[in-house]
């Protein structure tokens, strides 16, 4: 089947696993429920869940005890997106072209429903427990590796260095920019890959290739990102482009220029697909996950 046609079909269904594990939006706490449903449904690519699904079908897997993780990992990213949005952070008034939480519900309520959001998404994850599909043990370590990778060692501390970096104008490095590409963007990808490997069962070898893989498909991603952020446009990005600029922010663009930062880009993107292809000989095989992969680069929006 067409990639295209397949990613459409593949996006409906998460959107519907990740739906059917949203707060039902009643009593007291209604709002900061509502405010969460917003944030999760304006969209986007739904590309962590639909990596941690791909990821685990690569290593066999088929039950459905994957689902709550998926919904839980959109939730976690969801929350980081509310919150960069805040005045105090990015002061970003659109995501995917609609208003975001913020200027709908206020600083506040935003504030709450990322925090309801990062706490939801564990509440989530907890549910495997109850559902059949690999054991305590792996479930227990794939609820690690997604507290670890969106914790302070993680995309929290990612996100600390990018708002400290932002008042040091052009003095950052190129290694200060890769700790904030890790852990902010690449770390929940990583968290995303390692996931469904170990709930697929994968050995502990394997999941450490999938963390190096993840780690390199992570950056590449986020130098598409930068680069997007200058030469896109509001109507194709769906926000504002130029935030980078406005906020001072030193970037692989800024840093290298936009045909080196493409250069490194393909490069890392390259060789984390060499990495899951080496796979194959252990009978582990996803065509879809690899076109994904490369799809990235390519990404418009």
């Amino acid at each position: 089947m067409n990639f295209d046609i397949m990613l459409e079909r593949k996006v409906k269904e998460i959107e519907s696993i990740i739906k059917g594990y949203l707060p039902e939006e009643s009593g007291w706490a209604k709002t900061v429920a509502e405010a969460m449903n917003y944030s999760v449904n304006v969209g986007g690519k739904r590309l962590r869940p639909m990596l941690m699904a791909e990821t685990y079908r690569l290593f066999g897997g088929t039950d459905s005890v994957i689902e709550p993780f998926m919904a839980a990992i959109e939730m976690i990213h969801t929350y980081s997106l509310v919150h960069d949005d805040l005045p105090a952070m990015d002061n970003d008034e659109y995501r995917r072209g609609k208003k975001t939480t913020w200027v709908v519900y206020g600083d506040a309520m935003a504030i709450l429903a990322g925090d309801g959001l990062l706490n939801y998404a564990f509440e989530t994850a907890l549910r495997s427990f109850g559902m059949p599909g690999s054991d305590a043990d792996r479930k227990a370590k794939a609820l690690s590796i997604l507290a670890g990778k969106a914790g302070i060692y993680g995309m929290i501390g990612g996100q600390t260095a990018d708002i400290e970096a932002e008042a040091m104008g052009d003095r950052v490095t190129q290694e200060q920019l890769l700790f904030i590409h890790e852990h902010k963007t690449a770390a929940l990808v990583q968290a995303a890959m390692m996931v469904g490997a170990v709930l697929a069962g994968a050995d502990d070898e394997q999941i450490r290739l999938v963390e190096k893989a993840a780690y390199e498909i992570g950056i590449a991603f986020q130098i598409q990102d930068d680069i997007l952020d200058v030469t896109s446009s509001l109507e194709t990005l769906g926000k504002p482009v130029g935030s980078d600029a406005r906020n001072q922010k030193t970037t692989y663009v800024t840093l290298k220029g936009i045909q080196e930062a493409s250069r490194e880009q393909r490069q890392m993107s390259d060789h984390a697909i060499g990495m899951l292809r080496s796979l194959e000989e252990d009978g582990a095989r996803n065509e879809f996950l690899i076109e994904l992969i490369r799809s990235l680069i390519t990404r418009i929006k």
